[in-house]
């Protein structure tokens, strides 16, 4: 099972580019993030003509988040983050797709800081560990993936500090995101290739992608339930080349089959 996720900033302007990459990487499960586009105006048709069914929550202006599934329509199971009935931002959405629960997220940029937005980014976190913390409780095999809007390390930006006062760098986001992991959380990426300069983000400013001046700020995280179940994790950079790219590229792991219990084969007589 190929699992994706892909910050595509406006999903229409830049559908060209998802259906060539969706084409060439057949992913079976993709979370979107930065839709920008009203509930209406989501391209659900040119999806499904690409054979992906879609569930997602639309925003005109700024956010959106969408889960694609191939060959199995996402049986949608939550369309916010709880814990903030106020909260109207489209920045999470929750599907079953083929015996795993997808949790596609945005979490907020939080700049500029100190102030309200990262203040507001910070109690976002919170929430979003404290419903990790009730899916593991839960015990369902289950994927977290998308915009974290978090650099985790040093080791996961080009060495620079011109990013030093960032709400994305902040120690207390860092933290935030080092209790999610405490949790049983596995990061996908980082499991697989713990010394590797992985980038997801180059920001247009500054010819940071002719430099490779990059951030991981994508993340996949697997449940205790998943984590063994992990074969390969990448991403796909060249899609940041392409012409009228995204400022992210997508990441994606691939899991093995889940083990047949004791005593089940294949043959449909012993299902």
């Amino acid at each position: 099972m190929k699992i994706a996720t892909f910050n595509i900033n406006n999903v229409n302007r830049r559908l060209p580019n998802l259906l060539a990459w969706l084409a060439e990487a057949a992913p079976d499960v993709v979370c979107l993030q930065e839709l920008k586009a009203a509930q209406a105006q989501f391209p659900a048709k040119a999806l499904r003509e690409a054979g992906y069914h879609s569930v997602w929550q639309g925003e005109r202006s700024w956010n959106g988040v969408a889960i694609l599934a191939r060959g199995a329509a996402p049986i949608c199971t939550r369309r916010s983050l709880p814990g903030d009935d106020g909260d109207k931002a489209a920045r999470y959405i929750e599907a079953a797709v083929k015996g795993v629960l997808i949790g596609c997220l945005y979490l907020p940029n939080g700049n500029p800081q100190p102030g309200p937005k990262f203040d507001a980014k910070l109690a976002w976190f919170q929430r979003l560990n404290a419903h990790a913390a009730g899916l593991l409780q839960a015990g369902v095999p289950a994927v977290l993936a998308g915009d974290f809007n978090v650099v985790p390390t040093d080791d996961d930006i080009y060495p620079t500090k011109s990013w030093t006062k960032d709400a994305l760098l902040q120690p207390e986001v860092r933290a935030a995101y080092a209790a999610l992991l405490a949790q049983g959380w596995t990061d996908a990426l980082r499991s697989l290739h713990p010394d590797a300069r992985l980038y997801t983000f180059w920001d247009y400013k500054r010819d940071r992608w002719a430099r490779d001046g990059g951030l991981r700020l994508d993340h996949i995280l697997l449940s205790p339930h998943l984590a063994p179940r992990l074969k390969q994790a990448g991403v796909d950079r060249d899609v940041r080349g392409a012409e009228g790219a995204s400022d992210h590229a997508p990441a994606w792991v691939i899991l093995r089959r889940a083990a047949r219990p004791r005593g089940e084969s294949g043959d449909p007589r012993h299902r």
